[in-house]
């Protein structure tokens, strides 16, 4: 059974409440419930922090154990130097994922410092970034 952590960053723990315009009207706790059915051939873990150090640790503790990281990191994909390197720093492959299309949002949205780092970038998709990271991941081993 594939091990797969799903990391949230800064105020993704208000999705479903925050600008559901932008983000949607769904709680996350409810689509892990959907992305847990769809990928039952996989053990799925969920961190969410607004803590940029506790989502490096949890990189840290995860990134030589699991077969993947699929990485929302909010705010700090643009301004996160340690994330970056924490990404770097671990065997596990990583996916970026947005839920909104970052590039066509605040043009300082448009610069993300992990992506060079990760295996790939997802973005724009809703809530339905995070299966098609799944996908990825599933679909390209280590």
């Amino acid at each position: 059974m594939k091990k797969i952590l799903i990391i949230n960053g800064p105020n993704l723990n208000l999705l479903g409440r925050r600008e559901p315009g932008i983000y949607g009207n769904m709680g996350f706790e409810a689509y892990l419930e959907q992305l847990r059915a769809a990928f039952p051939a996989c053990t799925i873990q969920y961190f969410q922090s607004n803590s940029e150090g506790a989502l490096i640790d949890k990189i840290h503790e995860a990134g030589f154990t699991s077969d993947g990281i699929v990485l929302n990191a909010g705010a700090y994909t643009h301004t996160s130097v340690a994330l970056r390197d924490a990404i770097q720093a671990v065997e596990s492959p990583v996916i970026e994922v947005h839920i909104s299309n970052v590039h066509a949002r605040e043009e300082f949205r448009h610069k993300s410092l992990i992506s060079g780092v990760c295996k790939g970038v997802i973005t724009g998709f809703g809530l339905d970034s995070y299966r098609l990271a799944m996908e990825g991941l599933l679909r390209n081993e280590k």
